[in-house]
């Protein structure tokens, strides 16, 4: 059996850290959800950087733009085309999201990241893309600040499904879990709001690994690589105790959904480590892996699926101590990596508004010309 089938037999979804049109127009995308049981679809600024400026794929995408609005600014441009690839894709998952009663089939959308510690622009982006897109199973991804919490909690009382990005901490997961409650607790409708909290994994690793490094102990290296499933395992303990808590059980009873932690972040960045270690380290039921396409081809090549979340949950908390007696501080080393995610997100985000711009100045010469 296709180990990415048996995933989703565990209860847990495996979406597509991938977005670029053709992955809908060549049918990949379908092809995908009927072979591997893939659920859903997440994009970031770096994601669609990539896919735009490489290559002329767009081309005709931008040209077509240009066409009927020759003046268009480079944002619009963007948003124009990134509306357009999230509706298509948000289409092709309609059948999950139907069948599941709302609970799977999502696409996600970024604000500007330049909105970041920005709460009222947020606010006022989210319900912008929300309207411009038109499509239920969308979810708006807002970052996890300090100022980006009370907009997830305005937005989910709103209605507004949300993917809550850059969470790499456990006391960043519990600010994010209470954020939905407190929204969902004011949502007119609960039964009719998703949310998924984003909690990113390798990057941990990165980073605790250069800390680890630098203590040079022989105890020290010996946990490098151990982190970040540890931390991601402790935020899934604090998930299953908060969502079965009477505060919840309450809102359940008026059709509330679970905010399902989504691991992000799981594609291996040392080589050193197992290619699909982020995959089979974190199974479990009411859970999303995100993976990039190489750790979906990995996965499906020669991944194990078996329930490992609920497991080794002593041995997680015991990593944890062990880094703090070496003060490495897991909540420290999470607010940076939140700060530098905004960081590469708005410089991904820049660069490919410039590209944009390098493409249609090139494709309006070549028509004067």
């Amino acid at each position: 059996m296709n180990p990415l089938r048996e995933v989703q037999a565990l209860g847990q979804s495996i979406w597509l850290d991938y977005m670029r049109r053709d992955l809908v127009t060549t049918g990949q995308l379908q092809r995908l959800m009927t072979e591997d049981g893939i659920s859903g679809v997440t994009s970031n600024p770096t994601i669609f950087e990539r896919a735009i400026s490489a290559g002329s794929e767009y081309d005709s995408v931008v040209e077509g733009i240009l066409r009927t609005s020759p003046d268009i600014d480079c944002t619009t441009l963007f948003e124009r085309i990134e509306v357009e690839d999230i509706r298509m894709a948000a289409d092709v998952l309609r059948p999950v999201y139907d069948q599941t009663n709302g609970n799977d089939g999502f696409v996600s959308i970024e604000v500007n990241p330049h909105l970041a510690y920005n709460t009222a622009g947020s606010i006022s982006e989210a319900y912008r893309l929300w309207s411009e897109v038109d499509r239920p199973n969308l979810m708006v991804k807002i970052p996890a600040t300090i100022e980006g919490l009370p907009a997830i909690e305005h937005l989910i009382a709103e209605g507004i499904n949300v993917n809550v990005t850059l969470t790499f901490s456990v006391s960043q997961y519990c600010d994010v879990a209470q954020a939905y409650l407190s929204g969902i607790e004011r949502a007119r409708d609960p039964r009719k709001v998703a949310s998924v909290a984003s909690f990113f994994v390798s990057r941990v690793d990165t980073a605790v690994d250069k800390a680890l490094e630098d203590v040079g102990t022989s105890e020290a290296l010996a946990l490098r690589g151990k982190a970040g499933i540890a931390n991601a395992k402790l935020a899934y303990l604090l998930f299953r105790e908060i969502f079965t808590c009477d505060q919840f059980q309450k809102l359940k009873s008026r059709g509330a959904r679970v905010q399902k932690p989504l691991w992000a972040s799981t594609s291996t960045k040392n080589k050193a480590y197992s290619d699909v270690m982020y995959v089979e380290g974190l199974i479990g039921p009411d859970t999303i892996n995100s993976v990039p396409p190489e750790t979906l081809d990995a996965f499906r090549h020669h991944g194990r699926a078996k329930v490992t979340l609920p497991e080794g949950l002593i041995d997680a908390e015991e990593v944890a101590g062990r880094l703090q007696a070496m003060e490495i501080n897991l909540r420290s080393i999470g607010m940076e990596l939140t700060e530098e995610g905004v960081e590469k997100f708005e410089k991904s985000y820049d660069e490919l508004l410039s590209s944009l711009d390098n493409k249609r100045k090139a494709l309006l010469n070549q028509r004067a010309a």
